[in-house]
């Protein structure tokens, strides 16, 4: 038994005593290890560390290959339920067109509708710089021209070097 995730099982278990749950789930108390190692044989089961923390360790007898199984089970299933939050990013520069702003825009719209945040950019070049303003004014256009109540403003509008950023978060899925 090389893989088991970090779990103890019969001969791995190297403490004195331990406190026993059986097969049904019944207490039998702070038993001797190789007490229980005995009686986990005799029922063709194996004695698993359930919680090597506690003082003593509790050990249960059940048959390990099932027991992983189960857990993995419940692993992926918590895994399915999750929803995975993706950043998106939508970059512009400050002089952009009428036309080239409706269509980010509207990327903007279904990224939020997906339910994943986005980080809508602005790149100034050379003496663009000196004009921080019209960043601000290409934002502030973006916010106008989505769905009213849809989105949620996660990160105002501020400059990091060369870039202005702002993120948006989906209001429908928070």
């Amino acid at each position: 038994m090389a893989d088991n995730k970090g779990q103890r099982v019969n001969e791995q278990i190297r403490v004195r005593e331990i406190r026993l749950i059986d097969n049904e789930g019944n207490q039998k108390g702070i038993v001797p290890t190789i007490e229980a190692l005995k009686m986990a044989k005799e029922q063709e089961l194996d004695l698993v560390e359930v919680s090597p923390n506690a003082n003593p360790p509790v050990c249960k007898i059940l048959d390990f290959g099932k027991y992983r199984f189960e857990q993995e089970k419940k692993l992926r299933d918590s895994k399915k339920n999750q929803k995975v939050l993706k950043l998106k990013e939508i970059r512009m520069q400050p002089k952009i067109g009428s036309g080239d702003l409706d269509t980010k825009a509207k990327h903007v719209q279904e990224f939020l509708d997906e339910g994943d945040k986005v980080k809508v950019t602005i790149r100034f070049r050379g003496r663009e710089l000196a004009h921080t303003e019209l960043g601000y004014d290409v934002l502030e256009e973006v916010k106008k021209r989505l769905t009213e109540g849809s989105f949620v403003i996660d990160k105002a509008p501020a400059m990091e070097g060369r870039f202005m950023s702002m993120t948006l978060g989906s209001k429908a899925k928070n």
